[in-house]
């Protein structure tokens, strides 16, 4: 692995990898009730299947036991029902909602890595933890504003994404990138099929053309964001995230005329600081019990 000594350029291909986020959100955001949630999903991952195909090989190649297929269905439940409350919640809720309540996931992600694979979670990342469920407070405002349906799907959508990122690191140290991330776009399509088609309406060419852009944008967003992994540490690249949330406050303002919430950047800002100080924790953990280069495994 080339050593991620390329700060600047990790920085880089975040910001674009925000920024084809934020295209996603936004685009999913304008075809809104047109499509109905769940259809609207299937749609954007079928269409995104072109991109499956230089995976197919490493797939057919890796000879998934039985036990890893079940752990890819697992997988793929979680994420198919996450995507559709995401969907749900975009037609819902503002798109600086949406953006972050994301954010939870990689906190859910720590106390699940805590609960059920028996990680360690010292005071310190707990308070962290602690912190960011205090900036959801922030964000929802129970008592003193309406909590909309869009806030619950939320909440839901970044534990079921905490729950297949938990599966998928039990899955990285067995089978190659590559099958993970295709057998979650089989996995997804086929698990969305029947929701959509229970809920099926006619879509027009432009709300196809538009879903087929969300696959185009996702796709580019995974693999940007793969680049800045490899270019520098994840405690270089993680608070950069954060421009996603000012960005979805710009665009939902511009262009959707959305209000803009200080509460939702407040609440958004303390769960990304959490969730960056998590992640140098998590850095400094690993540095500690590395192993020296002679013995580091290739």
């Amino acid at each position: 692995m080339a050593e991620q000594n390329r700060p600047l350029a990790g920085v880089i291909w975040m910001i674009v990898t925000g920024l084809n986020f934020v295209a996603v959100t936004a685009i999913v955001k304008h075809v809104g009730s047109d499509v109905p949630a769940a259809q609207g999903a299937f749609l954007r991952y079928l269409l995104g299947l072109v991109f499956l195909l230089p995976m197919i090989r490493p797939i057919l190649a890796a000879r998934l036991t039985s036990r890893q297929l079940k752990l890819f269905a697992g997988r793929g439940l979680a994420h198919t029902l996450g995507v559709i409350l995401w969907f749900y919640a975009m037609m819902r809720i503002p798109l600086a909602d949406v953006t972050a309540m994301n954010y939870l996931s990689p906190v859910y992600v720590t106390l699940g890595a805590a609960l059920l694979l028996k990680e360690p979670l010292p005071p310190r990342r707990l308070a962290a933890v602690v912190a960011a469920l205090v900036g959801a407070v922030i964000i929802l405002r129970p008592g003193f504003r309406e909590i909309d349906p869009g806030h619950i799907a939320m909440l839901a959508t970044a534990l079921l994404f905490a729950t297949g990122y938990l599966i998928a690191k039990q899955l990285s140290g067995e089978v190659s990138a590559a099958v993970v991330v295709g057998m979650l776009s089989i996995t997804v399509t086929i698990g969305l099929a029947p929701f959509a088609w229970a809920v099926w309406v006619p879509v027009s060419l432009e709300n196809l053309g538009w879903l087929f852009l969300v696959a185009c944008f996702a796709t580019a967003g995974h693999y940007s964001m793969t680049l800045a992994f490899t270019a520098a540490p994840l405690t270089v690249t993680q608070p950069v995230t954060f421009l996603q949330l000012i960005w979805a406050v710009l665009l939902g303002a511009v262009v959707f005329s959305e209000a803009v919430d200080g509460w939702v950047v407040l609440g958004g800002a303390v769960i990304m600081g959490s969730v960056s100080f998590i992640t140098w924790r998590e850095a400094r953990a690993k540095a500690q019990i590395t192993p020296a280069a002679p013995q580091t495994k290739g």
